[in-house]
C-alpha cells in the first residue's frame, strides 16, 4: 500500500510517500480501507518532532491521526465491526497511520458514519469537530445567552466553534481576518473583529468565555475582557497548565487547556448536527495523497477556510 512516510523529524523534506506492507489488525484491532483523511495542524507539529513525547524516537513512522473508510479486516474479540462498514477512524497522536491507503487502531477508536455523511466529512470530525464541541461545552461550560468570542473563528476548529455555539444559544462574536468575515457571518456569527484593523483584547466587549481555537493569545491578554467568572479556553495543553492550575484554585477567572478525547457519543452528537443541517463542514480543499506536501504546508501557513483533506485511492 501506499502510505505517507517519515524516517526524521524535520520540515516537508522528510515526508514521501512510498510502498509499504498492509497493516495486520491485532486482537481488538480494526483495519481501514482509508477513502479520506484530514489534515491537522498536529500533523506538521509531529513532523517536526513537537510531539515527540507521544510518537517517541521510533522510525520510521505513517504520519497522520484521522481518517475514514470501510472496515477492511478486524482482529480477534474485535466484534464491534463488520468488513464493509463506513467508519470514522482515530488513530491517535501516539500511533499515528492515518495517512495511508489502509490504517488501524483499537476498535474503541473507531466510530460508524451516519448515512448521508461522506468519507471527506467524517474524517474532520474526531479531531477538529470534538476539540470544538469539547472546548465550549466541557472546558467552556457554554449555555443559552452567554456571549462568546471565538478567536481563529474561519479555520478547521474556529468554523466548528462558531456552528457548535450558535447550537448551544450563544451569542458569538468571531475573530478572523478581513477575507473571512462574511464566511463566518455565515456561519451563524452574531459580531465579527478583523484583527488586522482591530485588537479584541483591548476592547470593550465582555465575555464569558473567549475560546483562542488558534492558541496565540494569552489568558494574560485575554483575561481583560472576560467577565469576572469567564472562562479562557485555548488548544494547546501545555501553553496554560501552570495558569490553569493556579485559577482553578482561586475564585474568579478561569483558563483552560484542550485535549481532545474522541468518543462515539461525540462523534453521534455531530453527525446528527451535520445531517440537520445545524453544522457545515467547509472543506477548502482536497488533496490527492501523492501531494500531502502541499496540504500540510497550506495547513501550516494558518490561512486556511475550514478544513483541508486528503482523498485516498
Amino acid at each position: 500500500m501506499r502510505a505517507v512516510m517519515f524516517d526524521r523529524y524535520g520540515t516537508n523534506e522528510v515526508v514521501e510517500v512510498r510502498d509499504v506492507p498492509v497493516p495486520v489488525a491485532a486482537r481488538g484491532e480494526v483495519v481501514v480501507k482509508v477513502h479520506a483523511a484530514s489534515v491537522n495542524p498536529v500533523d506538521w507539529k509531529v513532523r517536526y518532532g513537537q510531539a515527540r513525547i507521544f510518537t517517541g524516537s521510533k522510525f520510521p513512522k505513517v504520519l497522520g491521526s484521522e481518517c475514514a473508510g470501510e472496515v477492511a479486516e478486524t482482529g480477534a474479540g474485535a466484534a464491534e465491526f463488520r468488513k464493509g462498514d463506513r467508519v470514522v477512524m482515530y488513530t491517535s497522536v501516539r500511533r499515528l497511520g492515518a495517512f495511508a491507503e489502509y490504517a488501524c487502531t483499537a476498535e474503541d477508536r473507531v466510530y460508524p458514519i451516519a448515512d448521508g455523511i461522506t468519507f471527506e466529512q467524517a474524517a474532520c470530525l474526531p479531531i477538529a469537530g470534538l476539540t470544538a464541541l469539547q472546548s465550549l461545552r466541557d472546558h467552556g461550560k457554554i449555555a443559552a445567552g452567554k456571549k462568546v468570542l471565538i478567536n481563529g473563528a474561519s479555520g478547521g476548529v474556529g468554523h466548528f466553534a462558531v456552528q457548535i455555539a450558535k447550537i448551544f444559544g450563544a451569542e458569538v462574536t468571531a475573530v478572523t481576518s478581513g477575507r473571512n468575515i462574511e464566511f463566518v457571518k455565515g456561519l451563524g456569527a452574531d459580531r465579527v473583529i478583523d484583527y488586522v484593523k482591530e485588537d479584541f483584547t483591548k476592547g470593550s466587549g465582555q465575555y464569558d468565555l473567549v475560546f483562542d481555537a488558534v492558541s496565540i493569545r494569552s489568558f494574560g491578554v485575554c483575561k481583560r475582557v472576560l467577565t469576572p467568572a469567564g472562562i479562557y479556553v485555548n488548544t494547546l495543553p501545555n501553553a496554560t497548565i501552570v495558569v490553569q492550575l493556579i485559577t482553578s484554585l482561586l475564585p474568579g477567572k478561569k483558563a483552560r487547556s484542550m485535549w481532545v478525547r474522541p468518543n462515539a457519543s461525540d462523534i453521534a452528537w455531530m453527525m446528527v448536527q451535520i445531517k440537520a443541517g445545524k453544522v457545515r463542514i467547509v472543506i477548502e480543499q482536497a488533496y490527492p495523497l501523492d501531494r500531502i506536501t502541499d496540504a500540510l504546508a497550506a495547513s501550516e501557513a494558518g490561512r486556511t477556510r475550514g478544513k483541508i483533506v486528503v482523498s485516498v485511492g
